[in-house]
């Protein structure tokens, strides 16, 4: 993890324009001997290649690989412009995070800042905040509320079990690994019957022994009837705060619409889809997997070359890193899209929701196949 200092971070900066903005930072990351004086010509050229926006008022100038041999060391500079700065059409930044990094430091930097930035409340907060100190604590994640554990890695689907105290005892021990749960709440869980949802579906959690908000997913291979009731898939949460309510919400819907079906044949992925957001009928939707070969992953570059072509069309499009956490992310965004930490080999999926769907993943196939803007792999 980077570490960032009050002294790398100005407030209240003021400037005409982008390329005055874009001097700033690179005069501050060469009197703090990061870089040479040289660097800027690289940052202005790499806005020349693809602009350094990444949304939610945010944008990360930083030099070109040709430029490289001019970092000194690895380091930012952070600006923030409370007036806002046209970066480009229609987009305003209100914070430029001038980032020097030699080799691939900065997709590590990078990742951690757009998992931080994709929470648009923080992104306000970057703008407006007079405190350097709560700047600097805002960044570094050091200000975020725990985050909601439930992920692929929390749903098992396929499980060789003909009881409910087989899924009780999965579940609660997946939890407690997790550490989102202690020995009381497994205890208490394993002991205490489920809450039957209906539509095979059961419930299970307690007020015991909460450490953080998770929740995860049990499927048998095979539903089976336990006391005459039907025994399909077990959800268990703990409840820490008030985040996991959403996952209930998305799951009373499905079943008040008595679409619980769709749980029991998705994939780990699909669950956790249908589980935090809206995921339109089958039968309006279409998806693909493409795999990256960008020998960096989805970095700035070609994540920008990747959100450009899910923008030229009107479908709702959604990207899931099959390799990653399995949750969907907009794919119009491209803070999000590079929040997923794509890496070389990564499996994504795209599901696209409109009239042009079609065309849509057929064009994003293609220019993943061609590189995203770095050439074919």
């Amino acid at each position: 993890m980077f570490q960032l200092s009050p002294q790398d971070i100005h407030l209240g900066a003021v400037a005409d324009g982008k390329q005055e903005a874009i001097h700033l930072v690179a005069a501050a990351l060469t009197e703090a001997g990061c870089v040479s004086a040289g660097y800027v010509d690289g940052m202005l050229q790499r806005e020349l290649q693809t602009s350094t926006y990444l949304g939610n008022g945010i944008a990360i100038p930083h030099g070109t690989t040709d430029t490289r041999d001019l970092v000194l060391k690895t380091g930012v500079q952070v600006f923030q412009f409370p007036q806002g700065i046209a970066w480009g059409e229609g987009q305003t930044a209100y914070v430029a995070i001038g980032i020097a990094a030699r080799s691939d430091e900065h997709l590590a930097l990078l990742r951690q800042l757009t998992h931080v930035l994709s929470d648009d409340s923080v992104a306000e907060r970057l703008a407006q905040t007079t405190s350097a100190e709560e700047l600097r604590s805002l960044l570094m994640g050091e200000q975020q509320s725990a985050e909601f554990q439930f992920d692929v890695s929390l749903i098992a689907l396929d499980v060789a079990a003909d009881s409910l105290m087989t899924l009780q005892a999965l579940n609660a021990g997946r939890l407690q690994k997790a550490g989102a749960v202690n020995a009381q709440f497994v205890s208490d869980v394993i002991t205490r019957r489920p809450l039957n949802l209906g539509q095979g579906i059961w419930l299970s959690d307690s007020v015991e022994g909460n450490l953080a908000s998770a929740a995860t997913v049990s499927r048998p291979a095979q539903a089976f009837v336990e006391d005459g009731e039907p025994v399909a898939l077990l959800l268990t949460v703990s409840v820490a705060d008030a985040q996991p309510l959403a996952v209930l919400n998305y799951l009373s819907d499905l079943l008040l619409a008595n679409k619980a079906e769709r749980l029991l044949k998705a994939d780990a992925a699909g669950v956790l889809a249908l589980l935090t957001s809206e995921v339109a009928e089958e039968s309006s939707v279409l998806s693909a997997e493409f795999v990256i070969r960008n020998e960096h992953g989805l970095h700035a570059r070609p994540g920008t070359a990747l959100v450009n072509v899910i923008k030229s069309f009107n479908s709702d499009i959604t990207v899931t890193n099959l390799d990653g956490s399995g949750k969907p992310a907009n794919g119009r965004s491209l803070m999000k899209v590079v929040a997923l930490g794509v890496k070389k080999g990564h499996h994504l999926r795209f599901t696209a929701n409109g009239e042009d769907a079609e065309a849509a993943l057929k064009a994003i196939g293609e220019a993943i196949n061609e590189g995203l803007g770095e050439g074919a792999a």
